[in-house]
């Protein structure tokens, strides 16, 4: 099993651990913040998964491109592509929405 470990500051005044590893075709991620403790979307992690390397304080910000080269094949691979078609869909809808709102307004001037 591969690991790599960053130290990335979010809101708290220590850094929080953000480890992957790799076995295989899966890859795991752990974050130290409270959404990451709970089980919940973690901002820490899928920046990194993204290349960003902005709020990495460790000294090994370059190895994130090691870690990007991890996801294509994986579960996390195919769970991220379906989030951003759920963000492509949801942003869509919110144009449909302003639009029929606008309109709404529209009608009720006239």
């Amino acid at each position: 099993m591969e690991t790599i470990q960053f130290l990335v500051q979010g809101s708290a005044d220590e850094p929080y651990e953000v480890t992957f590893q790799k076995a295989g075709n899966n890859l795991s991620a752990f974050c130290t913040c409270a959404a990451g403790q709970n089980g919940q979307y973690c901002k820490h992690r899928f920046q990194i998964l993204g290349g960003n390397t902005e709020s990495i304080v460790s000294r090994n910000s370059e190895q994130v491109p090691i870690v990007v080269a991890w996801l294509p094949g994986t579960d996390v691979a195919e769970t991220m592509a379906a989030l951003a078609a759920a963000e492509r869909e949801f942003d869509r809808a919110k144009k449909i929405v302003t639009n029929a709102k606008k309109n709404l307004a529209s009608a009720m001037r006239s």
